[in-house]
Protein backbone atom coordinates (compact mmCIF):
# COMPACT_ATOMS: atom_id res chain seq x y z
CA UNK A 1 0.00 0.00 0.00
CA UNK A 2 1.20 3.46 -0.77
CA UNK A 3 1.67 5.99 2.03
CA UNK A 4 -1.04 8.29 0.64
CA UNK A 5 -3.62 5.51 0.86
CA UNK A 6 -2.65 4.66 4.46
CA UNK A 7 -2.91 8.32 5.47
CA UNK A 8 -6.33 8.54 3.85
CA UNK A 9 -7.49 5.40 5.64
CA UNK A 10 -6.30 6.77 8.97
CA UNK A 11 -8.16 10.04 8.53
CA UNK A 12 -11.34 8.58 7.05
CA UNK A 13 -12.04 5.65 9.31
CA UNK A 14 -13.46 5.91 12.78
CA UNK A 15 -10.62 6.24 15.25
CA UNK A 16 -10.76 4.20 18.41
CA UNK A 17 -7.70 5.31 20.30
CA UNK A 18 -6.76 3.84 23.64
CA UNK A 19 -7.23 6.87 25.85
CA UNK A 20 -7.99 7.95 29.37
CA UNK A 21 -11.37 9.70 29.37
CA UNK A 22 -11.91 13.31 30.34
CA UNK A 23 -13.49 12.06 33.56
CA UNK A 24 -10.33 10.09 34.42
CA UNK A 25 -8.03 13.01 33.64
CA UNK A 26 -10.20 15.40 35.65
CA UNK A 27 -10.31 12.98 38.59
CA UNK A 28 -6.51 13.04 38.70
CA UNK A 29 -6.48 16.84 38.48
CA UNK A 30 -9.06 17.07 41.25
CA UNK A 31 -7.08 14.76 43.52
CA UNK A 32 -3.87 16.63 42.71
CA UNK A 33 -5.56 19.93 43.56
CA UNK A 34 -6.70 18.51 46.91
CA UNK A 35 -3.18 17.27 47.62
CA UNK A 36 -1.56 20.57 46.64
CA UNK A 37 -3.97 22.59 48.77
CA UNK A 38 -4.03 20.25 51.76
CA UNK A 39 -4.10 22.24 54.97
CA UNK A 40 -6.31 23.15 57.86
CA UNK A 41 -9.29 24.28 55.79
CA UNK A 42 -11.45 22.02 53.69
CA UNK A 43 -11.39 22.70 49.96
CA UNK A 44 -14.56 23.64 48.12
CA UNK A 45 -15.40 22.22 44.69
CA UNK A 46 -16.06 25.80 43.60
CA UNK A 47 -12.41 26.70 44.31
CA UNK A 48 -11.08 23.61 42.53
CA UNK A 49 -13.31 24.47 39.58
CA UNK A 50 -11.80 27.94 39.32
CA UNK A 51 -8.20 26.76 39.67
CA UNK A 52 -8.58 23.87 37.25
CA UNK A 53 -10.93 25.45 34.72
CA UNK A 54 -13.35 22.53 35.01
CA UNK A 55 -17.11 22.77 35.37
CA UNK A 56 -18.26 22.70 38.98
CA UNK A 57 -21.10 20.32 38.10
CA UNK A 58 -18.69 17.91 36.42
CA UNK A 59 -16.33 18.02 39.42
CA UNK A 60 -19.26 17.30 41.75
CA UNK A 61 -20.05 14.16 39.75
CA UNK A 62 -16.45 13.02 39.91
CA UNK A 63 -15.99 13.80 43.59
CA UNK A 64 -19.04 11.69 44.43
CA UNK A 65 -17.21 8.61 43.04
CA UNK A 66 -14.12 9.55 45.05
CA UNK A 67 -16.17 10.04 48.22
CA UNK A 68 -18.05 6.74 47.86
CA UNK A 69 -14.72 4.95 47.42
CA UNK A 70 -13.39 6.61 50.58
CA UNK A 71 -10.67 8.53 48.71
CA UNK A 72 -11.92 11.88 50.01
CA UNK A 73 -13.67 13.08 53.15
CA UNK A 74 -16.28 15.79 53.16
CA UNK A 75 -18.08 18.12 55.49
CA UNK A 76 -21.30 19.90 54.57
CA UNK A 77 -22.23 23.46 55.36
CA UNK A 78 -20.79 26.94 55.04
CA UNK A 79 -17.35 25.82 56.20
CA UNK A 80 -17.65 22.55 54.32
CA UNK A 81 -15.56 21.09 51.58
CA UNK A 82 -13.29 18.16 50.84
CA UNK A 83 -9.90 16.78 51.75
CA UNK A 84 -7.96 13.62 51.00
CA UNK A 85 -8.74 10.66 53.26
CA UNK A 86 -5.13 9.48 53.21
CA UNK A 87 -1.73 10.97 52.56
CA UNK A 88 -0.92 11.67 48.90
CA UNK A 89 1.78 8.99 48.87
CA UNK A 90 -0.86 6.34 49.64
CA UNK A 91 -2.78 6.87 46.37
CA UNK A 92 -1.43 5.41 43.17
CA UNK A 93 -2.52 6.90 39.87
CA UNK A 94 -3.78 3.40 39.05
CA UNK A 95 -6.14 3.42 42.04
CA UNK A 96 -7.71 6.66 40.91
CA UNK A 97 -7.93 5.77 37.23
CA UNK A 98 -9.37 2.30 37.87
CA UNK A 99 -12.05 3.80 40.08
CA UNK A 100 -13.14 6.15 37.30
CA UNK A 101 -12.19 4.23 34.14
CA UNK A 102 -12.52 0.58 35.11
CA UNK A 103 -9.84 -2.07 34.81
CA UNK A 104 -7.55 -0.23 32.33
CA UNK A 105 -6.73 -3.37 30.32
CA UNK A 106 -5.95 -2.84 26.61
CA UNK A 107 -8.05 -5.80 25.38
CA UNK A 108 -10.86 -7.79 26.98
CA UNK A 109 -9.30 -11.23 26.44
CA UNK A 110 -6.66 -10.53 29.08
CA UNK A 111 -9.30 -10.11 31.78
CA UNK A 112 -11.64 -12.80 30.50
CA UNK A 113 -10.14 -15.58 28.34
CA UNK A 114 -13.61 -16.94 27.73
CA UNK A 115 -14.52 -13.74 25.88
CA UNK A 116 -12.29 -14.86 23.00
CA UNK A 117 -12.43 -18.24 21.32
CA UNK A 118 -8.81 -17.84 20.19
CA UNK A 119 -7.32 -16.87 23.58
CA UNK A 120 -5.42 -20.15 24.07
CA UNK A 121 -3.84 -20.10 20.60
CA UNK A 122 -3.53 -16.35 19.97
CA UNK A 123 -0.02 -15.11 19.34
CA UNK A 124 -0.93 -11.47 19.92
CA UNK A 125 -2.17 -12.10 23.46
CA UNK A 126 1.48 -12.04 24.50
CA UNK A 127 1.76 -8.49 23.14
CA UNK A 128 -1.43 -7.42 24.94
CA UNK A 129 -0.11 -8.82 28.24
CA UNK A 130 3.17 -6.94 27.74
CA UNK A 131 1.23 -3.73 27.06
CA UNK A 132 -0.96 -4.32 30.12
CA UNK A 133 2.11 -4.94 32.30
CA UNK A 134 3.75 -1.76 30.98
CA UNK A 135 0.68 0.38 31.72
CA UNK A 136 0.28 -1.15 35.18
CA UNK A 137 3.99 -0.64 35.79
CA UNK A 138 3.54 3.09 35.32
CA UNK A 139 0.13 3.84 36.82
CA UNK A 140 0.64 1.61 39.84
CA UNK A 141 4.12 2.96 40.56
CA UNK A 142 3.36 6.68 40.25
CA UNK A 143 1.65 8.13 43.32
CA UNK A 144 -0.35 11.26 43.92
CA UNK A 145 2.66 12.48 45.90
CA UNK A 146 4.82 12.04 42.79
CA UNK A 147 2.40 14.31 40.92
CA UNK A 148 2.60 16.86 43.75
CA UNK A 149 6.41 16.73 43.58
CA UNK A 150 6.36 17.13 39.79
CA UNK A 151 4.03 20.13 40.10
CA UNK A 152 6.37 21.73 42.64
CA UNK A 153 9.33 21.15 40.30
CA UNK A 154 7.42 22.86 37.48
CA UNK A 155 6.60 25.80 39.74
CA UNK A 156 10.29 26.13 40.69
CA UNK A 157 11.29 26.17 37.01
CA UNK A 158 8.91 29.07 36.38
CA UNK A 159 10.48 31.27 39.08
Amino acid sequence: MRLEKIEWMNTEREKKDMRISTKGRYALRLMLDLALNDGEELIRVKDISKRQGISEKYLEQIISYLKKAGYVKSLRGAQGGYRLSMEAKEYSVGMILRLIEGNMIPVECIADKESCERADSCTTVRLWKMLDDAVKGVIDRVTLQDLVDWEMEEQEKKK
